[in-house]
C-alpha cells in the first residue's frame, strides 16, 4: 500500500532526526577532546555542503531562481545554516548535555508561533497540546536519565545559544517552506550553503587550519567527522525540503523532541544504559505529541471547512 504525503513526510523526518540524534554525541566528543572548535566544525560543514551540493547540481537539470526568491535563500542560508549550526555548536560546547536536550524542545513552540505569523497557520488546541505533551515527554526523559551529575556545569551563554539555534531553525523551516514547493532540494541547498559558506568562512577558516584534528593520525576522529559532514549535513539537509512539501513546519520541528529518546536508545544498545518504565512513559508522551500535532488542523483544512460551510 502506497504511503500518503503525510506518512512520507513523517518517515523522512524520522530518518533525519535519527541522524541528528547520533550526531550530538559525535560533536560532543570532538569538542571535548579538543580536536575541533565549534567554529571550525561550522566552517567545515558549510564548506563541505556547499561544494557537495554544487557538484551534484552539475548532473541535474538547471533551475532558474526568481530574484525575490534569492533573498529568501540568503535568509535561509543565514538562519538554517550559519546561525542555527553555529549557535548550536557553540552552545553544545559550553553547556551541559541535559540543558541542551531540554532547550531543543523549544523548537516546536517557536515554529508554531512563527508559522502562525508568517504562513497564517492556525494555533489550535490540539496543536498546542501536542507541542506541550511532546516537550513534557522529552524533559521527563532527560531528567529521569540524568537525575545526578550532568558531567558539565550549565552555562547561561551556552543555554542562550542553544535557544537561539532552535529559534533560527524554526524560522528557517517556515520561510523556506514555499521554496520547497518551487525548487528541488539540491537547487535550494546549493545556494543556501553557498551564502552560508561565504558568510561564515572569513571568520572561521583560521580555526580549521589550526584544528588539532588535522595534526594527528588516529582515523576514528576523521570517521566521526565524515558522519557529521556527509550524514548530518549533506544528507539531512537534502531530505528536509522533501519533508517540508509534505508536512508543516511545526510537525517537522516536533521531531527535535525525539533526540533525547534516540540518545537513550543508543546508550541502551551499547550497554551504557538500561530500559526503564520512565523511558517508556517518555516515549509515549513524545510520540503522542507528534501524533497530536500531525492530526491538528492546518490552514488548508480550515479554509476547506469554511468553503464547505459557505456552500451549505
Amino acid at each position: 500500500m502506497a504511503l500518503s504525503q503525510k506518512q512520507q513526510g513523517n518517515l523522512i523526518m524520522l530518518v533525519v532526526i535519527l541522524i541528528f540524534g547520533l550526531n550530538i554525541p559525535i560533536n560532543k566528543y570532538l569538542f571535548a577532546e579538543g580536536l575541533l572548535t565549534p567554529m571550525a566544525m561550522t566552517a567545515l560543514r558549510m564548506s563541505f555542503a556547499a561544494i557537495a551540493f554544487w557538484l551534484v547540481s552539475l548532473f541535474l537539470p538547471r533551475e532558474k531562481i526568481e530574484k525575490k526568491d534569492m533573498l529568501l535563500l540568503l535568509a535561509g542560508g543565514l538562519c538554517g545554516m550559519v546561525f542555527n549550526q553555529g549557535l548550536f555548536a557553540y552552545g553544545l560546547g559550553q553547556t551541559s548535555p541535559v540543558d541542551a536536550s531540554i532547550i531543543t524542545t523549544s523548537s516546536p513552540l517557536f515554529a508554531m508561533i512563527i508559522a502562525a505569523i508568517v504562513l497564517k497557520e492556525p494555533i489550535t488546541w490540539m496543536k498546542a497540546g501536542g507541542v506541550l505533551v511532546g516537550a513534557a515527554g522529552a524533559i521527563f526523559l532527560v531528567y529521569s536519565s540524568h537525575s545526578g551529575d550532568t558531567g558539565q556545569d550549565a552555562s547561561m551563554a551556552g543555554n542562550m545559544a542553544i535557544a537561539g539555534a532552535q529559534f533560527f531553525y524554526a524560522f528557517y523551516l517556515v520561510i523556506t517552506r514555499p521554496l520547497s514547493e518551487k525548487y528541488s532540494s539540491v537547487t535550494m541547498m546549493k545556494w543556501m550553503f553557498l551564502f552560508a559558506c561565504i558568510t561564515a568562512l572569513p571568520f572561521s577558516y583560521g580555526e580549521v587550519l589550526k584544528a588539532p584534528l588535522f595534526h594527528q593520525s588516529d582515523a576514528t576522529p576523521f570517521l566521526l567527522l565524515s558522519f557529521t559532514l556527509i550524514g548530518a549535513t549533506f544528507l539531512t539537509y537534502l531530505l528536509i525540503p522533501f519533508a517540508q512539501r509534505r508536512i508543516r513546519p511545526t510537525t517537522i520541528s516536533m521531531y527535535n523532541n525525539m533526540q533525547p529518546l534516540i540518545a537513550s536508545g543508543v546508550a541502551i544498545y551499547m550497554g551504557m544504559d538500561h530500559f526503564t518504565v520512565e523511558k517508556l512513559i517518555a516515549a509515549v508522551f513524545i510520540f503522542g505529541g507528534v501524533y497530536l500535532v500531525t492530526k491538528s488542523k492546518s490552514r488548508a483544512d480550515v479554509e476547506k471547512e469554511e468553503v464547505v460551510a459557505e456552500a451549505k
